[in-house]
C-alpha cells in the first residue's frame, strides 16, 4: 500500500511538472517584447540613412523647424531624424530638445560600438550625427552649419573631418533607452 500511494504521489509531480512546463508563463509576454523592442530598435536604426538624406542641402536658421519652415538648427534637425525615423519603426521620439539637453540624454558609446543615430560631441557640445557607417567602417555624417548657412553631410575620409572634427572631439554618443518608447496601441 505504502509502495501504491509513493508511487502515485511520484507520478503526480512528475506530471505536474511536465503540464507545468507546458503552461504559459508571465515571463512569456516580456520574451516578445523583447523580440519586438529589438525588431524596432533595428528598424530605427536602419531608417536613419534615408531620412537623414532628404534634410541635406536645407537651410540653416536658427530655432527653424524642417517640418514647418523648411530650415533647421542642428538640435531640430537631430529632433526630426530621430522621430521620423522612430515613427516608421512603431516608436515614440522623447520630443525636441535644444542640444545641451539632447547631449545629456545620451550615453557615451565606443568607436567600435558606433551605430546609425550616434552623435559625435565636440569640446563646445556641437555635434553631428552619424547616419551612416559603410562596411569598410566609413562614417557619413550630418550636422547644421550656421557658417555656410545649409544642412551639411560629409564622410569620415573629408579633411575637414581629422582638421576640426577630430581635433576638437570629446566623444561619441547615443541617445538613451529613455528616449524611445512604444506607440500605444
Amino acid at each position: 500500500m505504502k509502495r501504491i500511494l509513493l508511487i502515485t504521489i511520484l507520478i503526480l509531480c512528475c506530471a505536474g511538472a511536465v503540464w507545468g512546463s507546458n503552461q504559459e508563463t508571465p515571463n512569456e509576454p516580456l520574451k516578445t517584447d523583447n523580440v519586438l523592442a529589438k525588431v524596432q530598435k533595428k528598424i530605427f536604426r536602419q531608417s536613419i540613412p534615408p531620412i537623414a538624406n532628404q534634410f541635406i542641402g536645407i537651410p540653416y536658421e536658427l530655432g527653424g523647424n524642417p517640418q514647418q519652415t523648411g530650415t533647421s538648427d542642428n538640435s531640430y534637425l537631430f529632433f526630426s531624424i530621430y522621430a521620423l525615423a522612430a515613427q516608421k519603426a512603431g516608436l515614440s521620439y522623447k520630443g525636441y530638445l535644444p542640444m545641451a539637453h539632447l547631449i545629456y540624454n545620451t550615453v557615451e558609446v565606443d568607436k567600435n560600438d558606433l551605430q546609425n543615430g550616434d552623435l559625435m560631441v565636440l569640446n563646445n557640445n556641437h555635434a553631428a550625427m552619424i547616419y551612416w557607417i559603410d562596411e569598410s567602417g566609413k562614417m557619413y555624417l550630418i550636422y547644421a552649419s550656421e557658417k555656410r548657412q545649409r544642412i551639411l553631410a560629409f564622410n569620415s575620409d573629408n579633411p575637414v573631418f581629422y582638421v576640426y572634427w577630430l581635433e576638437n572631439f570629446k566623444g561619441f554618443h547615443r541617445i538613451s533607452e529613455n528616449m524611445l518608447s512604444p506607440e500605444p496601441f
